[in-house]
């Protein structure tokens, strides 16, 4: 394992509510043994090698992450009864190769490289120890003290960097803290625990929403409630599990069918991703069995087979055994985040995200299989035309998005000088403004009987050309639509009523229309990936589209 995100996945610390333990097991103990044998595998061992202890990845990159990746795996069967790798003796030797990598390339301060980004890494030292330290915790209960000399060293010295190294963004202080809370755990140094409180002392970046400042409900969310379920669970303070239910309540909102995220308001890499809640799990197994909360527990079973670690359902074994009642997730519901501005609905199988925000993508739909990406529009106005709304309004269940748009010409200097090559732009505000044009343009949400309605209007300078994008998912197909000018994958909604199936799921649109074949506005953002249909007109610009999921 080489990424942040793979390195995660090891680092989750705890289980989810069961109704037998040896049932989750008996699961997960075969597919790990399966991961244990492609790791010894792929395990470099030539003594002449540089990368001796880890392996490559898919770019030929040898990152310390890997050797986290092959000591949690390896170490955690080697301590479990069950699996056939209890206690093998080549076990220990490819432990221990690893562990030598770590400490090769680990730097004078204590820290290692990801090399696709950073260098010399504090929080990506603390995502390798938070990934290690699970199964070396296991071998420290055992009693098998020789294993945990195996990493102690590299331990030790990452803890030191981490009392001193400084972060990136806002998840890294948790995750940093995380990691120095599993090695007080393990070590008992008293400096870990004031490092930590120092990046407390700054206050914990929850909205009143229940989103911390990154909104990033795939990669980050995740990350940053494993690191206070553990933060909690090591230092024995179960206030730092406030942030976590609040994120998780904040998250029964934020889910499309199959518990996929929604992921359109992100401020970080997994904007307009899709994935789901297994990333989630330790945090809803955890916080199901601390807060006997039922839907949680639904949703910690539904990936417990798949996302458990084995070395976290060692780690925690009282999770396992939880009795904890499963209750329904909502799936039913219109819920407005004026914060963050963007509102969702679920009814059932369609689930539909209104954003503001300066978010270009200001509706989504999904029916089932059937879904819509995105929603934009932008107008020919001065290459500055797209569509993109601060302004948020939700006024008797309707939503109100608007932009104003200006833009001038320019008169000589008034006295006159000379102008450089390279001062033009800085003269524009010593210079009077003529010939000024004005353009507002609106975007009314509603959500009907059947559907959504999205009345879109631009006016004040008329004759401007407009075009309606909406993009589509893969693996549908398109009717009712003729192919653009020039445009690949692009469709044409000239009149009537259009549609997109994906199997038995569809969303119904239209009425079309189609003034021009002018689709890709000047200055406006190029098309998206996969399928698109316009529909396009002028200013004075007032259209209305209806959209009907549907069963067929």
């Amino acid at each position: 394992m080489t990424t942040r995100r793979e390195i995660i996945a090891l680092s989750a610390a705890s289980a989810l509510a069961q109704p037998a333990a040896s049932d989750l097991l008996t699961q997960i103990i075969p597919r790990h043994d399966s991961s244990v044998e492609r790791t010894l595998q792929m395990q470099v061992t030539d003594p002449a090698s540089r990368w001796r202890g880890i392996y490559p990845d898919e770019y030929g990159l040898h990152n310390p992450g890997t050797a986290a990746g092959v000591i949690d795996t390896l170490l955690t069967a080697y301590l479990q009864p069950k699996s056939k790798y209890h206690n093998d003796k080549a076990i220990p030797e490819r432990i221990q190769l690893a562990a030598d990598f770590l400490t090769r390339v680990q730097s004078p301060d204590g820290n290692i490289n990801l090399l696709i980004t950073n260098f010399n890494s504090p929080p990506d030292t603390g995502f390798v120890v938070r990934a290690i330290c699970p199964s070396v915790t296991l071998a420290k209960r055992a009693g098998k003290t020789d294993l945990v000399r195996l990493v102690e060293p590299f331990l030790r010295k990452a803890g030191n960097g981490m009392t001193k190294g400084g972060i990136h963004t806002p998840n890294h202080r948790w995750v940093v803290s995380a990691a120095l809370a599993q090695l007080y755990d393990l070590f008992g140094e008293a400096a870990y625990v004031r490092r930590i409180d120092q990046w407390l002392a700054e206050g914990i970046d929850i909205d009143a929403e229940g989103q911390y400042s990154e909104r990033s409900t795939y990669v980050y969310n995740p990350i940053t409630n494993n690191a206070f379920v553990t933060m909690a669970a090591k230092l024995k303070r179960p206030q730092l599990l406030d942030p976590v239910r609040k994120n998780l309540e904040s998250m029964m909102y934020l889910l499309h069918p199959g518990y996929e995220v929604v992921t359109e308001f992100s401020r970080r890499q997994d904007l307009n991703q899709r994935g789901d809640m297994g990333s989630y799990w330790f945090a809803l197994a955890y916080m199901a069995n601390h807060d006997k909360e039922g839907r949680l527990a639904t949703m910690a079973r539904h990936f417990a087979s798949t996302r458990a670690p084995l070395s976290a359902l060692m780690e925690y074994p009282d999770l396992a055994t939880s009795n904890v009642a499963a209750a329904p997730v909502p799936d039913n519901y219109r819920r407005v985040f004026p914060h963050n501005k963007f509102v969702r609905v679920r009814r059932g199988p369609a689930s539909a995200t209104i954003l503001a925000g300066n978010r270009s993508r200001f509706f989504t739909l999904r029916n089932g299989q059937a879904s819509i990406n995105a929603v934009r529009f932008a107008s020919a106005f001065f290459g500055r035309g797209q569509f993109s709304s601060e302004s948020f309004q939700d006024k008797d269940g309707i939503i109100h998005l608007s932009q104003d748009l200006e833009a001038q010409y320019y008169q000589p200097l008034d006295p006159a000088r000379p102008v450089n090559a390279d001062e033009w732009a800085a003269t524009r505000r010593d210079r009077k403004r003529t010939e000024v044009c004005r353009l507002k343009q609106t975007a009314t949400i509603t959500e009907t009987k059947n559907g959504f309605r999205l009345r879109l209007q631009s006016s004040g300078t008329n004759d401007v050309p407009v075009a309606v994008e909406i993009n589509f998912g893969a693996g549908g197909k398109l009717e009712g639509v003729v192919p653009a000018h020039k445009v690949d994958d692009g469709w044409v909604l000239a009149k009537e009523m259009g549609s997109f199936r994906n199997g038995s799921d569809v969303i119904r649109f239209g009425p079309g229309f189609a003034e021009n074949a002018y689709t890709q506005i000047r200055g406006a953002e190029p098309k998206m990936a996969g399928p698109s249909v316009y529909l396009t007109g002028f200013t004075p610009f007032d259209r209305t589209i209806e959209f009907t999921p549907a069963t067929s």
